[in-house]
């Protein structure tokens, strides 16, 4: 089996997934093509590592939720042609829910496994302020009968059954949440970020953004305690009677979370560009991580979320690891009752997971969460200067993926 190395890996800022309306200013990247990311980022590849490095690329894998409008078609193949990488590039659009960012690191790592030559450039892109969450109007999205037929819920249905089954209060939530955003903003502030993030710019080359865009800084207590619950009436709705059919055990679901406990709509891309060792030999690269274990997972479509920690389990089983072995954990804060279980169940230290912040506060660009937390796992391990780590996503439906890596 060949090793997969990560040889780099960058993303730009996330911006408000908002489009103008009524008056109200969009996100600062709501005009930025979604291909307009991507080259972006590969510009950057190529200006850290030689343009000569566009050339040694054989795959473009995206990961995209949203694939209509701006996104639809076939985004990798546009993509590809906008970054000006080589003809014989392969590219393949992937939906994979909000996990697809992170699959597509995933199958570029088990294509050079196989053997495959040439280098990989994984990640995601989403442009939620234009194409937003469900637009792509799945019949399971509206349609009571064929939901009810699909055992579909909604996702933070799934982390209120979550905070249900674990007695969570709103105000634990609300611990997390600011949390995220307290070390968001001190990763901003001390410039943990400054070498991974992009700077994304217009056509005469001035800066739309260079920083995430949903981060509050000046977030309390006291704001969060203020923001009640939100989504009792999409419970009400028919969602929560869906859950008690699934789980007779249960009496009601407890409806914590507010907005704020919840990931923010954001644009965003990230990119990581991975290969063999003689790949990346032959581009003239040498490696940052090496790709220990890997895996995907699927499950119970209601409680949804439980996916991610088969994925984690089975990662660090095939890794011969615990979690105590690990410097540095990324694990995806979907909605703020998922890292908390994580935390609380596993009891791991704190100080190693998210160090840098997490969804709660820099937003959610679905189709590239995954391949974010995984460079900013990287970024992560090197800053501290340790050694392993893994990072953990989770999606609606009961998906879920993980990937440890090692520096070298």
């Amino acid at each position: 089996m060949t090793d997969t190395y990560i040889y780099d890996a960058l993303r730009t800022p996330r911006g408000k997934g908002a489009a103008p309306k009524e008056g109200k200013a969009g996100g600062s990247l709501h005009n930025v093509p979604p291909q307009e990311l991507i080259r972006q980022l590969v510009d950057a590849f190529a200006a850290r590592h030689g343009d000569s490095v566009r050339e040694s690329v054989s795959r473009l894998l995206l990961g995209c939720v949203g694939q209509v409008g701006s996104q639809g078609g076939h985004l990798a193949l546009m993509s590809r042609i906008a970054a000006k990488l080589p003809e014989a590039t392969v590219p393949k659009t992937i939906n994979n829910y909000c996990v697809s960012g992170m699959t597509a690191v995933i199958e570029a790592a088990l294509r050079t496994r196989a053997g495959e030559p040439g280098l990989s450039l994984a990640g995601g892109v989403e442009m939620l302020s234009q194409v937003p969450f469900q637009a792509d109007k799945a019949a399971y999205y509206s349609d009571a009968a064929t939901s009810a037929e699909l055992n579909w819920v909604a996702p933070i249905i799934g982390a209120e059954l979550i905070a249900t089954d674990d007695g969570f209060s709103k105000a634990e939530l609300d611990a997390l949440t600011l949390r995220s955003h307290q070390r968001a903003a001190e990763a901003w502030r001390s410039g943990s970020y400054d070498d991974s993030v992009i700077h994304v710019r217009d056509r005469d080359g001035e800066t739309l953004l260079a920083q995430d865009e949903l981060v509050r800084p000046e977030l309390t207590d006291a704001q969060l305690a203020s923001m009640p619950p939100a989504f009792e009436q999409l419970g009400r709705a028919g969602q929560d009677q869906r859950v008690l059919d699934h789980r007779p055990d249960l009496s009601a679901v407890h409806h914590v979370h507010s907005i704020a406990n919840c990931p923010g709509m954001a644009d965003g891309a990230a990119l990581l560009l991975t290969g063999s060792a003689e790949a990346g030999k032959s581009a003239g690269l040498r490696p940052r991580a090496r790709v220990v274990a890997l895996a995907e997972t699927a499950g119970d479509p209601v409680l949804q979320f439980g996916a991610g920690f088969d994925a984690m389990d089975r990662a660090l089983a095939a890794a011969g690891l615990e979690l105590a072995h690990l410097d540095r954990i990324e694990f995806m804060e979907a909605f703020a009752a998922v890292p908390l279980r994580f935390e609380r169940r596993y009891e791991v230290d704190s100080e190693r997971v998210n160090v840098n912040g997490g969804h709660l506060a820099m937003g959610h660009p679905m189709g590239a969460t995954g391949a974010i937390l995984l460079c900013t796992l990287l970024n992560a391990l090197e800053q501290s200067d340790t050694g392993l780590g893994m990072a953990v996503a989770l999606a609606g439906g009961g998906i879920g993926t993980a990937m440890i890596i090692e520096r070298v």
